[in-house]
């Protein structure tokens, strides 16, 4: 099936809270650019996403970190499509305060967040 990677690096703009904490909400968003990736390279329209069914925040992200997220189709009916995505944290910002700039690549990378939803796209695409 169909797959979507995006990976980037959260900003000072996307720290929400206290000790430059990621909201959930980041991470929402790269899922739904994720999905509008597959439904342009499956049906070749931007579709709409109608529901997330499961939702798991998993571990945090702060800015300075570097983000992958991942985007599988999984069913195909006959105006909706099924699909799950996965976050993971693949570099960690410093935190020393001697070495702001320090970072360190994760030997493997960490599962920071999961969800599966559905999308739908305009019938006879």
């Amino acid at each position: 099936m169909i797959e979507s990677k995006i990976r980037l690096r959260l900003s000072q703009a996307d720290a929400h809270y206290g000790g430059n904490l990621v909201d959930g909400a980041k991470i929402m968003s790269l899922f739904g650019d994720a999905a509008t990736e597959i439904l342009i390279r499956h049906d070749g329209d931007e579709g709409l996403f109608v529901a997330y069914d499961m939702v798991e925040f998993l571990a945090p992200l702060y800015a300075g970190d570097f983000v992958e997220a991942v985007g599988r189709l999984e069913k195909v009916g006959n105006t909706s499509r099924k699909m799950i995505f996965e976050a993971y944290k693949v570099i960690e910002a410093g935190t020393d305060p001697a070495r702001p700039y320090a970072a360190r690549v994760l030997e493997q990378p960490l599962l920071v967040a999961r969800a599966s939803g559905t999308c739908v796209v305009p019938k006879g695409r």
